[in-house]
């Protein structure tokens, strides 16, 4: 009896514990129950307590994080050393260690935002449907995107068929991006608590060498954009670390409202960096299933300040090659479907069906 009390006492199962409520929460709740009472209830608030910290800190949390993180680590392995039990005794407690510390972060991850995963979907909360687009449907909307690109380019001020500089974009991109972010989302009637961060992470090449362009860390409260991005990226990828910031989980649902930031800007150089942003996810998709067509339609309708702006994030993307994009691939879309994402990273092109409903609605 006072072995099975001692056991109970060990705080390791209070973590099991409560990392198995949060995961059994997140598999029976409803997506309607998800938005009233977490989305639009709970997370409302913690975003809030998150704004008190990150309004103050002059750097990214997450480097303190990362500190934190390592000082556990040394902290625990100290302990594994000076532990004078059997190894076998100290293996299984460790394992043991490791699984508690696994459904702690696990329950934690859920309570600080990734509930969010399972909100009503934004088609719903904006009143349309999405349908795939057919090849016919993605030919016409390269085609009709690529003139609007085109147009949009060259009505910018002082551009030439250069790339797109630092020089073109608004002074304090952040707060630009997150007023044209908070404008999108009052619209449709969301609540946009605080000011969700959106931190350039250095040293440069640090997520592009995992194929990430930026990340939303829920433990801070704060989106990271890597540094070494082109900065014809930049307003794009901030808006879309911004989303996941408000409460928004799905890479699809991110990019679109990143996409909406963009064009519905009064900067001209905005509005284009959001449909050059969109065209490329049809570029993509298109080249995907008809590889000549696309370099025929490449090289005979896209202009040359395009190329140069495609080519110049190429070559930004090649200082920072791959580690293992096999590996990052096969980890992130596992991670994808475990939150409910079926189709994995191809999630992220979702923003083709999501401009297909928007359209449809619009013009109706």
């Amino acid at each position: 009896m006072n072995s099975f009390r001692q056991i109970l006492k060990d705080k390791r199962f209070i973590w099991i514990g409560l990392g198995l409520i949060a995961i059994l929460i997140r598999s029976m709740a409803s997506t309607e129950a998800i938005e009233q009472f977490y989305s639009r209830g709970l997370f409302v608030l913690i975003r809030k307590m998150f704004d008190i910290i990150t309004s103050i800190m002059p750097f990214a949390l997450v480097y303190l994080l990362f500190v934190a993180l390592v000082i556990f680590l040394i902290f625990k392995i100290k302990q594994v050393f000076n532990d004078k039990r059997k190894w076998t005794t100290r293996l299984g407690s460790g394992l043991f260690s490791l699984l508690a510390f696994t459904f702690g972060v696990i329950f934690f991850f859920l309570i600080l935002w990734g509930y969010n995963y399972g909100r009503v979907p934004v088609e719903k909360q904006m009143g349309f449907e999405t349908t795939p687009l057919s090849l016919e449907d993605l030919k016409m909307e390269l085609d009709s995107t690529t003139k609007v690109i085109t147009r949009l380019r060259a009505n910018i001020s002082n551009i030439t068929d250069s790339a797109i500089t630092t020089s073109f974009l608004p002074i304090e991109l952040e707060e630009t991006m997150h007023t044209a972010l908070v404008d999108i989302l009052r619209e449709h009637d969301y609540p946009t608590p605080g000011y969700v961060r959106g931190r350039l992470l250095y040293p440069k090449g640090l997520l592009l060498r995992i194929s990430t362009a930026g990340v939303y860390i829920p433990f801070t409260g704060e989106g990271h954009i890597d540094a070494g991005l082109h900065p014809i990226q930049l307003p794009f990828v901030t808006a879309h670390e911004m989303s996941h910031g408000y409460g928004f989980g799905d890479e699809g649902t991110c990019n679109f409202l990143a996409y909406l930031a963009c064009i519905q800007s009064e900067d001209a150089v905005l509005q284009y960096i959001g449909y050059f942003s969109y065209w490329r996810y049809l570029a993509s998709n298109y080249r995907r299933y008809q590889r000549e067509e696309y370099k025929i339609f490449y090289a005979k309708k896209v202009p040359e300040g395009v190329k140069n702006d495609l080519r110049a994030i190429y070559n930004e993307m090649d200082k920072y090659p791959d580690i293992l994009p096999t590996v990052r691939d096969v980890v992130y879309n596992n991670y994808l479907k475990a939150q409910g994402i079926s189709e994995g990273i191809q999630n992220y092109s979702r923003i083709l069906m999501l401009e297909k409903g928007r359209k449809k609605m619009v013009n109706h």
